[in-house]
């Protein structure tokens, strides 16, 4: 399973179902994040949270046991691809550029998306 920003900023800011996101990460199957969401999820938490962000980062991909999927040269045409079917301005699920990046990790893997919010529940990927 790979996990988007957006579930760990659910997670770390304890947003609605928060717990439920947990469970997942919790269950027998293997989690992964790639580098750009950890990345997003890092700036999104030390706007809201300021610097003890990276720490709570931290700790959370440690106690996760999240594997960190480098960004390469198999990602970046599947993220250019997402744009183009499933991008802002050109498709319902409205996918901006983080959003790009995290699909291609997750389409290249063949993995489910563990993710919070509207926008992957419009495209091709599994949901977690």
């Amino acid at each position: 399973m790979i996990v988007d920003s957006s579930a760990i900023v659910a997670i770390v800011l304890r947003e609605p179902r928060w717990e439920g996101l947990v469970a997942k990460l919790a269950g027998d199957e293997p989690c992964a994040v790639g580098a750009p969401a950890l990345v997003e999820a890092g700036l999104v938490l030390t706007a809201k949270i300021g610097k003890r962000a990276h720490g709570i980062l931290s700790r959370l991909v440690h106690e996760a046991s999240l594997a960190i999927i480098p960004f390469t040269d198999e990602h970046w045409p599947l993220a250019i691809q997402a744009y183009a079917r499933f991008g802002k301005g050109r498709h319902a699920a409205a996918l901006n550029y983080g959003d790009c990046l995290t699909y291609a990790i997750a389409r290249f893997a063949g993995q489910p998306l563990l993710f919070v919010g509207d926008d992957f529940s419009k495209t091709d990927l599994t949901a977690a």
